[in-house]
């Protein structure tokens, strides 16, 4: 199980990112459409200004379950501990396990 205070952290990232998601997009387009080299710097200093939090690029994968962040499987969204419990006991659909 993950600190508490982790998984907390990470839900204020996601909240955050939500919020300025819309007015990060609309100052990238802005910057990308802006010729003259000093309004585009301008424009990376609003960026700049924007909390370092509302990047999508630091959220973190973690399991659904227990909040662990490493080795996370995308298509189930658990943990590679989790994801072996779940597949013994036929809890996921499609999973078997491999033998030969």
């Amino acid at each position: 199980m993950a600190k508490k205070n982790m998984v907390e952290r990470e839900a204020k990232r996601l909240k955050l990112i939500k919020k300025y998601k819309n007015k990060r997009k609309l100052l990238r387009n802005e910057r990308k459409n802006v010729s003259n080299f000093r309004e585009q710097i301008k424009i990376q200093e609003q960026l700049q200004k924007l909390p370092r939090n509302s990047a999508s690029c630091r959220q973190r994968n973690r399991c659904w379950l227990t909040g662990r962040s490493r080795g996370f499987y995308r298509d189930f969204g658990l943990s590679r501990h989790v994801l072996r419990e779940m597949s013994h006991e036929c809890l996921l659909p499609g999973v078997k396990k491999s033998s030969w």
